[in-house]
């Protein structure tokens, strides 16, 4: 008798422990996707920006989205292979590496958008044309930052410019820094151009635009499944058929999104860029 009572206290003792252990793994389970966005701008403006496109997008897909970012690109890029974000909006190279790195799978992009990489020079400078930059040392935001860095620097390589490139971690401090005269030129795209403040973007001037590429995808990490996937598309694809939709993209200089395929980063892979990412 006393050995039968051990023994069910000793499976009760068990079945609370399991119990316990599952309420508690249930609890520390998140109930949410962490969205990672690209640091092209300080932290603080991309959630600006961002959330409430986010919180539309959590509502009408049932899904959360958690808001996240990081101090840089280099950063950015080295949590996206270590799975740090479960959806993303990444450049064009970071999806092209990281698509087959980790499985990364493109969601949509950008509707009628083509990305193009920029450089900008102070507008009071005597620098007008690519070969102006002959010797000179010019600021990029990251060494993956595709139209801004990887672009522009291929371009100036093609026509034997030489010039030196320091890292300055964001497009906008790219383009601070020219416009305070720590650099005479550097590389930007054009809608973070374009949504640099006014006073200070009446500073700069654009010297070469570059071919149009496709633009930066959202994508997910592999371990979020197609359900799930279908539900964020099918939101991200409703944005532009609702009446407060420019309230919700113009912040982003977006006019909406179109599904995506993974051959439509072709273009970018026929570059045959070889960069690392996460790399300063």
């Amino acid at each position: 008798m006393k050995v039968f009572i051990r023994i069910l206290f000793i499976v009760y003792a068990t079945f609370i422990v399991h119990s316990v252990s599952a309420k508690e793994e249930e609890q520390i389970k998140p109930d949410y996707l962490v969205f990672g966005v690209v640091p092209q701008q300080s932290a603080i403006k991309l959630a600006q920006n961002w959330i409430p496109l986010l919180n539309f997008i959590s509502e009408k897909s049932g899904v959360r989205l958690k808001f996240s970012t990081a101090k840089d690109i280099p950063t950015f890029e080295k949590r996206l292979e270590e799975g740090a974000y479960d959806i993303a909006y990444m450049n064009p190279y970071h999806y092209v590496v990281l698509s087959e790195k980790v499985g990364f799978k493109a969601l949509v992009h950008e509707k009628n958008k083509k990305i193009k990489g920029i450089i900008v020079a102070n507008k009071n400078s005597q620098i007008d044309k690519l070969e102006d930059l002959s010797l000179q040392t010019l600021a990029f935001p990251a060494p993956a930052a595709f139209a801004a860095t990887l672009i522009p620097k291929a371009n100036l390589k093609n026509k034997n410019i030489l010039f030196e490139g320091q890292y300055v971690n964001s497009h906008d401090a790219v383009y601070r820094n020219i416009s305070e005269g720590r650099f005479i030129a550097g590389g930007g795209i054009m809608r973070t151009f374009n949504e640099y403040p006014e006073q200070f973007r009446n500073e700069l001037k654009i010297i070469w635009t570059s071919d149009g590429y496709t633009p930066h995808a959202i994508a997910t990490s592999p371990h979020v499944n197609e359900h799930t996937r279908q539900q964020l598309s099918d939101a991200f694809l409703a944005v532009d058929v609702l009446a407060s939709s420019k309230e919700l993209l113009s912040p982003l200089g977006m006019q909406g999104f179109q599904q995506a395929e993974d051959s439509d980063w072709d273009d970018v892979r026929s570059l045959n860029i070889n960069m690392m990412l996460g790399q300063q």
